[in-house]
């Protein structure tokens, strides 16, 4: 899926450190009937770990709940979880982070199994997958459709084999987080984090685990279409900042297709009487040689600048690393 690079430098910062530090970021909004049980289990899962709620404008008691168990609450008052997850990944500092939801939808027990991975530095970050199992309830029918189309889509795209890349239960390494910008605002923040993370070569690994269904009473805040055509604005948005040779060159080919098969008819009418009857053919095939030539050289120029930040990632990357 990706290269080892990140991880090598995980497993040296691990090695020479007793105890890692580990952070539980857990996101939530309205989460009042599940924060107080979801907080308990991973605590009783996984004592060593921190943990902190960032809380989007909730109306209910959520923070208060939170606080009165101990954990750190941030509030974050601009809308939406990737605007959250901006302020996770600027606000706190670990070693190894994992990401929940706070709705009690994702097992408590299994989060050692999900860390394993990113602490033994086999991975950059671990995603716990929902799609093997799961309690009837948990999933709207389009919601399971959706995710297997748009996961297919990133598959086809970055060459990678994951089987739910929306997964809100992840286990992050620090080098990852630190060097992953997060621009989406909703809930596509899942899809750009795996965008991102297999873009500059971080290594995926998927853990099978359980999903249940959020308790009665509890309600979800994705909303079907309109997270959904969030999500595939946001992939389409990402493929072009980050594969814009293959984005904007298959841009041109259509152009290039287009003009090419216009022009043969204006050639061939030419050939035939030695004047050009179809003017507006010949127009338009013009125009879709031109554009095809303009895409193709942006395409060039786009994944040129590319490679050059690429270059100063891998040296920001580095410097993570050294920072340890």
């Amino acid at each position: 899926m990706s290269e080892p690079s990140g991880v090598a430098g995980q497993v040296q910062h691990l090695a020479g450190a007793e105890r890692p530090r580990i952070a539980l970021l857990v996101p939530c909004l309205n989460e009042s009937l599940t924060i107080g049980k979801v907080i308990d289990d991973f605590r009783a899962a996984l004592p060593e770990a921190e943990i902190y709620v960032f809380d989007n404008n909730s109306t209910d008691d959520t923070a208060r709940i939170a606080r009165e168990r101990g954990c750190v609450v941030f509030h974050e008052p601009r809308p939406g979880k990737g605007h959250v997850t901006q302020a996770m990944f600027r606000k706190v500092q670990a070693d190894l982070f994992v990401m929940v939801d706070g709705d009690d939808t994702y097992s408590a027990r299994d989060v050692r199994r999900l860390l394993e991975p990113v602490q033994s530095g086999r991975a950059d970050m671990a995603v716990g997958t929902r799609l093997q199992e799961f309690s009837q309830g948990s999933f709207r029918a389009l919601h399971v459709f959706g995710n297997r189309v748009l996961t297919g889509i990133v598959n086809s795209i970055f060459q990678s084999r994951l089987s739910d890349m929306m997964s809100g239960y992840r286990a992050m390494s620090r080098e990852l987080v630190c060097s992953t910008p997060v621009l989406s605002s909703g809930f596509e923040v899942e899809t750009e984090l795996t965008i991102r993370a297999l873009e500059q070569g971080f290594t995926i690994l998927e853990v099978p685990l359980a999903y249940q269904e959020r308790p009665a009473g509890s309600s979800s805040k994705l909303r079907t279409f309109r997270d959904g055509l969030r999500v595939m604005a946001s992939i389409v948005n990402i493929f072009r900042s980050y594969k814009p040779f293959t984005f904007f060159g298959s841009i041109g080919l259509f152009f290039l297709v287009v003009g090419l098969g216009v022009g043969t008819v204006v050639i061939l009418d030419y050939f035939d009487d030695r004047y050009v009857e179809h003017v507006p053919l010949a127009i338009l095939a013009t125009g879709c040689m031109i554009l095809s030539f303009f895409t193709f050289g942006i395409g060039i120029l786009l994944n040129t600048i590319n490679e050059r930040m690429r270059e100063i990632a891998y040296t920001q990357r580095s410097l993570v690393r050294g920072g340890r």
